[in-house]
């Protein structure tokens, strides 16, 4: 069952870049990933999925609900942290949790608690004396309190130590397990080759492609280290290199041709060894910038 689905989702602005014709589904229980660097359209799309601001064309709907005529129901069961975080400076963090929970008319003190607890966040301190981490704890919370069906995250790591990261990833996967879809929105690409099922790729608005990660990393495309005995003799060219470097009597090369022609090319090369790996996704990502 799809919990999420985009058809020809478009936002258009005067001068900047929006989103055009964006389609692709999330299945219900999976962890989605949405990657592109800053300002390829990934919070564009989530604040029109979310209904924040009004598509130019094209539809979106989330537990099968038409996004903009079912927005205020949608809500009450969606989780959302935004890139950054913005809340009244003189709230304490748990006045400002209560007063949110109250929207979604499910106040659970231990639930809070014990989220604050394993993000290190003291919930008495004021919103202004936080750090812009500590002021990310908060926004997780909020998000994960009510007990979403939906978690929409836009960048949520950036701000949090590494401790903290793996404690919010624990957090994910224990909602996952109780049934919650994640939508996972960021340009860290080890965050969503470790977290996620399925990614899309948005490049300049436009969506690039939505693969598996395994079908991602396992394609054509493979990192070759090749090791001769003197540096001359790699200088080569042949098709299907994406981007080479040499490092002493070392070249690793990003390879999307014919495996067996680069095989053959080397036959007449005094060639001392040769790794094939598969590439990591963010090699993958930049073979689709590139």
């Amino acid at each position: 069952m799809a919990i999420v689905e985009l058809m020809n989702l478009t936002k258009s602005y005067n001068k900047n870049r929006g989103i055009m014709d964006v389609s692709f589904s999330i299945d219900e229980g999976e962890i989605f990933g949405f990657i592109g660097p800053n300002g390829a359209g990934k919070s564009t799309t989530i604040r029109t999925l979310l209904n924040f601001i009004y598509p130019t064309s094209g539809s979106a709907s989330i537990f099968g609900k038409d996004i903009i005529k079912y927005s205020q129901e949608i809500r009450q069961d969606v989780g959302y942290l935004p890139s950054e975080v913005h809340y009244y400076d003189d709230m304490k963090a748990i006045d400002l949790l209560k007063y949110s929970a109250r929207f979604h008319k499910n106040l659970n003190m231990t639930r809070m608690k014990d989220l604050a607890s394993r993000l290190d966040l003291d919930l008495n301190r004021k919103i202004e004396d936080l750090s812009f981490g500590n002021r990310k704890k908060v926004g997780i919370v909020q998000a994960l309190l009510h007990v979403p069906k939906l978690i929409i995250l836009d960048e949520p790591t950036s701000g949090l130590d590494p401790l903290i990261q793996n404690h919010f990833f624990d957090l994910l996967a224990e909602e996952r397990n109780k049934g919650a879809t994640i939508f996972f929105s960021s340009h860290i690409l080890s965050e969503v080759q470790k977290m996620c099922d399925r990614v899309a790729i948005i490049k300049e608005g436009k969506l690039v492609t939505v693969e598996t990660i395994e079908h991602l990393t396992k394609n054509k495309v493979k990192n070759i280290t090749i090791t001769v005995e003197q540096p001359e003799q790699l200088q080569f060219d042949l098709e299907g290199i994406i981007k080479r470097e040499v490092n002493g009597n070392d070249m690793k090369l990003l390879y999307g041709g014919d495996i067996k022609a680069l095989l053959y090319h080397l036959i007449d090369l005094p060639v001392q060894d040769v790794l094939i790996e598969e590439p990591t996704l963010e090699e993958v990502f930049m073979h689709y910038y590139e």
